[in-house]
């Protein structure tokens, strides 16, 4: 029996994909191809209502021919060899594409890559599904009696793509998953409320949360009942790990995709090879790290996962690229070319972006902060990639004194600086390293599956 659904479809067009290449590369220097399909699943319980739904479901083929300066493609709808071919046929066809410089395509790679899963939610059904999100709801709306909301949401995506080029065959199925936790509590000045959240490349293992995180999430959500506004001003900061994976998805994220340098839109360009920190700083962008929500064994231009330094010791090294910005300025690629589907085109975006770990053991961060603010719980955050300003806003604050949390909160608490400001302010690093994920939008809000984090950071910070 043949398989009908869109991997099989995606498998029985693989053998025929080097002549495809062949065909657009008759008249033009680079040609590829790549078969995606992007399907997902989301789940919501909360006090009042439940929901299963489909979330996103895409499946189509691109054909690629570029010349150095540009980029011309074709989207294709489902998985058609004859549709591939004309297609093919018509980019070598269609105007001037000079074959004055040879397109690098890369090293040559072959390989099928699958995210690890104990627990492959692909093969579990929605009602299994729906069960465990019941349970984890029920765990926490009997912890105390002033919770009067829990919310659970489940979301699912799974992306499965097939890639080539003339010196490449490569096939990846990608399973990220997260879980969103609110609890909400009344008290007398209304509703306050906190969230816990787990992301992960992974199967259903990795959406475990202990007792402790529970209550931790209750006992939050109750204190902010106190919590106060803060006064404006600088102060002494420990930024958990969430909270510093913003900083620098914000900080060193769109700024240095190289695709902005082309733009003139990003004022980073001009600090290659300069301090933009202090020495303390590193600052990664890694699809290759396993089981993170950003990460994936190939980008969409059939590029392999590896780590990209974009920060050491507090110099600028590089930008993180897609081909296209890579060719044209004449700078190494990096895994960076991503595509939200077959229907839009491919940018330079980040995968997973983090702080490098640190050597100082977090209660002793804490040990030199007389007095100050630890952030955590970040609820937004802004960059201006040529002005370089910065805006994160921040959930909530906990007062430190003597390098001891004393109980008093603060909320809301936003950070707002220049970047280089912030992080030359880095006085101190922790030894631990935490990623968390979430979506990220570019261009016309073409959205990516990223991460972020780092270890925690001491460091100055204008809050207000």
């Amino acid at each position: 029996m043949s398989d009908q659904s869109p991997r099989g479809e995606m498998n029985k067009l693989r053998p025929v994909i080097g002549d495809v290449v062949a065909a657009v590369e008759k008249n033009v220097p680079y040609g590829a191809v790549l078969l995606s399909h992007n399907q997902g699943l989301e789940v919501y319980v909360d006090n009042r209502q439940e929901a299963v739904s489909e979330w996103n479901p895409t499946a189509g083929s691109v054909v690629t021919a570029f010349d150095g300066l540009t980029m011309r493609e074709r989207a294709i709808a489902g998985f058609d060899e004859q549709s591939l071919m004309r297609s093919a046929k018509e980019l070598a066809a269609e105007g001037s594409f000079p074959k004055q410089n040879e397109i690098d395509p890369g090293p040559e790679r072959k390989g099928d890559f699958v995210t690890p899963m104990q627990i492959d939610p692909g093969k579990m059904t929605a009602q299994e599904k729906l069960d465990k999100l019941r349970e984890l709801h029920a765990r926490v709306s009997k912890l105390d009696k002033r919770i009067v909301n829990t919310r659970v949401s489940y979301r699912e995506a799974r992306q499965s793509t097939i890639f080539g080029n003339r010196v490449a065959d490569l096939a990846q199925d990608v399973q990220r998953i997260m879980v969103y936790l609110f609890v909400f509590t009344s008290g007398e000045k209304g509703i306050r409320y906190d969230w816990r959240v787990k992301h992960a490349s992974a199967g259903w293992e990795a959406l475990t949360f202990s007792d402790e995180e529970l209550q931790d999430l209750v006992e939050t959500s109750i204190g902010l009942h106190d919590a106060e506004r803060i006064e404006p001003g600088e102060y002494t900061v420990i930024a958990s790990p969430r909270v510093a994976g913003v900083i620098c998805h914000e900080s060193f994220g769109h700024g240095v995709e190289t695709d902005m340098f082309i733009k003139d839109r990003a004022k980073a360009e001009s600090y290659l090879g300069r301090s933009v920190g202090s020495s303390l700083v590193d600052i990664w962008d890694d699809p290759s790290v396993p089981g993170a929500f950003g990460s994936y064994f190939f980008d969409d231009e059939g590029f392999p996962a590896a780590p990209t330094q974009i920060v050491k010791k507090g110099v600028f090294e590089r930008g993180i690229s897609d081909m296209a910005s890579a060719t044209m300025l004449g700078i190494p690629r990096s895994a960076n070319g991503r595509r939200q589907d077959f229907t839009r085109k491919v940018y330079a975006r980040m995968s997973n972006t983090f702080f490098g770990r640190g050597e100082t053991p977090v209660p002793d961060l804490y040990k030199q902060v007389e007095k100050g603010i630890y952030l955590d719980r970040m609820s937004s955050g802004m960059e201006d990639p040529k002005g370089w300003g910065i805006q994160v806003t921040c959930h909530y604050g906990k007062e430190i004194k003597g390098g001891k949390l004393t109980g008093r909160m603060f909320a809301p608490v936003a950070i707002t600086g220049y970047v280089p400001d912030l992080l030359h302010s880095v006085t101190g690093v922790g030894d631990d390293l935490v990623l968390g994920g979430g979506f990220c939008g570019k261009g016309h809000k073409e959205f990516a599956m990223t991460a972020s984090g780092g270890p925690h950071l001491l460091l100055k910070a204008r809050l207000g």
